[in-house]
């Protein structure tokens, strides 16, 4: 099943995609996709529709916009691919490096990307995105982990590298400027896809600069979830973003950041593609 949410910014419904370009409207019955509606049995009211009977509407009519309404956590995972690591010159970790991004710079995968005043070091980052359809706190194992996601989706996680790495502190303040997070095209859930092997892959201006595949993660996802549970409650309409594969901007010898008026395009195997154009505040 496919989750979205269509419709302006902020006035988004949400509905189930049917078919490639058509969905319907479930909004009447499940609220919205968020915290709330997935706590109070979202899922289990959308299974019980006879989805066939309810009016088509055309994808091409509505903006999409993230799947997920309001998350209150994006919780992301650093260095988290192994040739990655190798670009930036980093030892791979013996633990996931966990960092945290404002969850209000989750915009809809085919929104503008805006680069901050004075930037000349704003990135790009193809990521599997998990999202949490289940409360979690402390999983016994990694086996548990796959009872509390909800899908899966596409983020492409922005970053400044100047505030990321230059400015002390933590990598939040490199991540969280508004529109650094655009998500979609919609939530696959976790009965529909294999997350373990699947080529994810971005492009600037139509060439490509990332494409690897998920089994070059060095946490894979089920690991990740049960890791962040042990010290952290995970709720749903949580999401992680699970690691970018080599191909970064901050990677190239000269480096190939974004500066504005670039389209990025970015595409996970078994989800889809979401394209953002690159503008300037």
């Amino acid at each position: 099943m496919k989750l979205a949410r269509l419709g302006v910014f902020g006035q988004e419904r949400a509905a189930v995609v049917v078919s490639d370009t058509e969905a319907v409207f479930v909004d009447d019955v499940v609220g919205d996709w968020d915290r709330t509606s997935l706590e109070a049995g979202a899922m289990q009211k959308v299974a019980a529709l006879d989805l066939s009977a309810r009016p088509h509407v055309l994808l091409a009519d509505y903006r999409l916009g993230s799947p997920v309404a309001r998350p209150t956590k994006v919780i992301c995972v650093g260095l988290n691919y192994a040739q990655h690591a190798i670009e930036t010159g980093a030892t791979p970790p013996p633990e996931p490096v966990i960092f945290m991004k404002a969850p209000d710079t989750v915009v809809g995968g085919f929104d503008d990307i805006v680069v901050p005043p004075g930037s000349n070091k704003t990135d790009y980052e193809v990521e599997i995105c998990v999202v949490i359809g289940k409360n979690a706190l402390y999983l016994k194992s990694p086996n548990e982990a796959r009872d509390h996601i909800l899908g899966y989706t596409i983020s492409q996680d922005v970053s400044e590298r100047h505030w990321q790495t230059e400015r002390s502190g933590q990598w939040v303040k490199g991540k969280s400027f508004p529109s650094f997070n655009p998500m979609g095209p919609w939530i696959v859930t976790e009965d529909s896809l294999n997350p373990n092997d699947i080529r994810l892959w971005c492009t600037v201006d139509g060439e490509m600069r990332q494409d690897s595949r998920t089994s070059d993660l060095i946490f894979g996802i089920d690991h990740c979830v049960w890791y962040i549970s042990q010290f952290m409650e995970l709720k749903a309409g949580d999401v992680i973003n699970t690691g970018t594969p080599q191909g970064v901007g901050m990677g190239f010898k000269p480096e190939k950041f974004i500066h504005g008026g670039e389209i990025i395009e970015t595409g996970i195997e078994g989800i889809g593609t979401i394209k953002s154009k690159v503008v300037n505040a």
